[in-house]
């Protein structure tokens, strides 16, 4: 695996809005984004188009999409937000071969299975700061 070049800001952040994993995530990487690199889009409705993949493809892994235009999915996108708002993103760690595949593995595991985690599971690893978002109008959550 190669080291990824840091991503662009602003980070335009594709998530299922009817995951709570998802939703708890979200609310936590709002909570710290005290620069305002991170621009949350709601994907979960029916007929949305407007990312930078078809949307079963959105709701399948988050996306990320910088300023550059460079698209990130997966483990790669949630490192770029933890980045975004100064929080560890596993760094040199997930850059080791064998590293980077498991977590890659354990993503798509968790991600298909998402909506069967019970809350304290969800609350544990989201973490205790996360907030749900106040609405979300023209599939941009506000928090």
């Amino acid at each position: 695996m190669t080291r990824i070049a840091p991503a662009i800001y602003p980070l335009t952040v594709y998530y299922d809005a009817t995951c709570p994993l998802c939703v708890a995530e979200m609310g936590a990487m709002h909570a710290r984004d005290a620069a305002g690199r991170l621009n949350l889009v709601d994907c979960s409705h029916l007929g949305f188009s407007a990312g930078p993949a078809p949307r079963e493809a959105l709701m399948t892994a988050m996306h990320a999409v910088d300023a550059s235009g460079r698209v990130l999915s997966g483990v790669a996108a949630i490192r770029a937000c933890r980045a975004a708002v100064g929080m560890p993103a596993g760094g040199a760690l997930l850059d080791l071969p064998i590293v980077g595949a498991l977590a890659d593995r354990a993503y798509a595991l968790l991600a298909r299975n998402r909506y069967r985690l019970p809350r304290w599971l969800v609350a544990r690893l989201a973490g205790r700061g996360a907030i749900a978002p106040t609405t979300c109008a023209d599939d941009h959550c506000r928090f």
